[in-house]
């Protein structure tokens, strides 16, 4: 049976535990008075609240620097990429199957719709061989110069809806990555390369496949709303031989000073991509 002090300390321990939280006799909260607990709140806002005006001054005087239309700092990324359409490096289909290449087919219409010609009606027909330099317009929006998917020829999806998948002779479409301002010296065109010992024959469209120069230089996005990147399309015109082996196909930019060969960089002005046709 306890005794009479156990039960009072017991009380004690009690009160002392509750007190920690509310003290009735100084009316304190978690060991503080609500004047003080007042202060504390008031000295955090305020504190915050400076913060929240440093960030929104520094953002602000941030922005005043920086051009809608031209990004301030553009010498990181002196030469282009090259990329390749239908956006695969590994490209294998059955070309007896035609759910095989498919996505293929389905990936290049869909890139090639803003090169139909009802929205290229809508840019300039500029002059082949010239810069179209418009930085004497006031205006800051520029005009795009027309690219019809119809240049494409036999890779064009206009007369063959395929894009020659399914008679095993495919073809991908090739372009160079944006960069405001580029104007390539001499006549960028590109050249593909198969590794292995007989060479496979390749048909490019537009003629030779060049990178014609009225389409440099690149405004940027804001002020070139309507711009679309030139295009080479490269058909592999392979053959039975061709067939069930996997080939590694290389395209490079040449005859101007794009770079494609840079070792740190395997897409600088170059592609490698590797194809099998399964017969």
């Amino acid at each position: 049976m306890a005794s009479t002090e156990d039960k009072a300390a017991s009380k004690e321990n009690t009160s002392s535990w509750k007190d920690s939280f509310y003290n009735p006799r100084t009316g304190e909260v978690l060991g503080r008075t609500a004047s003080s607990w007042a202060l504390i709140l008031l000295f955090y806002l305020v504190f915050y609240c400076f913060l929240a005006g440093m960030f929104a001054l520094t953002m602000w005087v941030l922005l005043l620097t920086l051009d809608d239309y031209v990004p301030r700092y553009r010498d990181r990324v002196p030469f282009p990429g090259l990329a390749i359409r239908p956006n695969s490096l590994d490209i294998m289909f059955n070309k007896s199957d035609p759910l095989k290449y498919a996505p293929y087919v389905q990936h290049l219409e869909s890139f090639l719709q803003r090169y139909n010609d009802t929205e290229q009606e809508k840019n300039e027909a500029c002059i082949p061989g010239q810069y179209y330099d418009q930085d004497d317009d006031s205006e800051m929006s520029k005009k795009a110069c027309r690219f019809k998917r119809g240049s494409l020829s036999l890779c064009s999806g206009l007369s063959d809806t395929n894009f020659g998948y399914h008679d095993g002779k495919p073809c991908v479409l090739l372009k160079m990555n944006r960069i405001i301002g580029l104007k390539p010296l001499g006549d960028p065109y590109i050249n593909c390369t198969v590794k292995k010992d007989n060479p496979v024959q390749m048909h490019y469209f537009p003629s030779e496949g060049r990178f014609d120069k009225m389409y440099f230089p690149y405004y940027g996005k804001k002020a070139h709303e309507n711009y679309v990147q030139p295009l080479v399309a490269v058909k592999l015109l392979l053959t039975k031989e061709d067939y069930n082996k996997e080939l590694s196909v290389e395209c490079r930019v040449e005859g101007s000073n794009l770079r494609n060969d840079d070792e740190r960089d395997k897409f600088l002005g170059r592609v490698t991509f590797r194809i099998k046709v399964v017969e």
